[in-house]
């Protein structure tokens, strides 16, 4: 097992920001910030609608980030062509619908594997690697590590979807824990993100010690309203570190 890292997701500064339509608060400066508070990753989700994230941050972030940086985005073909510009270090591919207030499920690779693949290729083309956000279902991880996926299209990670052990589902921890163990034992490291915070990452470290990242957004900016973005960020690599 590796030094597991933390992944800063800066989407809800944008949105402070998008709230006004104004210059501030800049998430290129909150990804800077996160980096000195001892983030390994810089996350962003740029969707359709553009409703936080857009392409002039994605620019300058590719500019300063000093780690990685990390687009979540649809396989769709606006969005890959977008990243073969662009050219962050990773993509995570996730569902996206308009309405939705945030990302609802993990992808369904039992029904859309091909429209994944051809993603997946084309952003390991541009020398972008790839990762998959998936719900810990033992049909949706074996679909990953068929050789289809793993084998020449860039894909080496996924990220499991935490959001139903977050809202509470405390028997979730043992799907994740299976989850992460199918995942490993082929070599695909494994992330985890949606819904976590500071009070509820330490049992899901202490149940999956074999995650190896957490992306972590919506909580680190609403904690920073009250300590501080230093101290949100530097409270949750303690624990994920413990």
């Amino acid at each position: 097992m590796g030094i597991r890292r933390l992944g800063v997701n800066i989407d809800h500064v944008a949105t402070l920001r998008q709230a006004r339509r104004s210059a501030y608060p800049d998430p290129v400066l909150a990804a800077m910030l996160a980096e000195q508070a001892g983030a390994a990753q810089i996350t962003c989700h740029i969707r359709g609608d553009r409703r936080h994230v857009n392409e002039r941050d994605i620019r300058l972030l590719r500019e300063v980030v000093t780690t990685q940086l990390n687009v979540e985005h649809a396989a769709t073909e606006e969005m890959i062509s977008l990243m073969e510009q662009l050219r962050p270090h990773r993509v995570t591919l996730v569902p996206e619908r308009p309405d939705e207030v945030t990302t609802e499920g993990g992808l369904n690779l039992l029904t859309n594997a091909e429209a994944v693949r051809a993603a997946a290729r084309r952003l390991s083309a541009a020398g972008v690697r790839v990762s998959l956000f998936i719900d810990p279902d033992p049909a949706q991880v074996a679909a990953v590590v068929d050789p289809s996926f793993i084998g020449g299209l860039g894909v080496d990670m996924i990220e499991l979807n935490t959001a139903r052990y977050a809202e509470g589902h405390i028997d979730d921890l043992s799907r994740l824990a299976h989850a992460c163990a199918q995942a490993k034992g082929l070599g695909v490291e494994v992330a985890a993100g949606h819904g976590l915070t500071h009070l509820n990452l330490a049992a899901l470290v202490k149940a999956v010690p074999d995650i190896i990242e957490y992306n972590i957004g919506h909580s680190i900016v609403s904690r920073a309203v009250f300590v501080g973005l230093d101290a949100a960020v530097r409270d949750l690599i303690r624990i994920i570190q413990a």
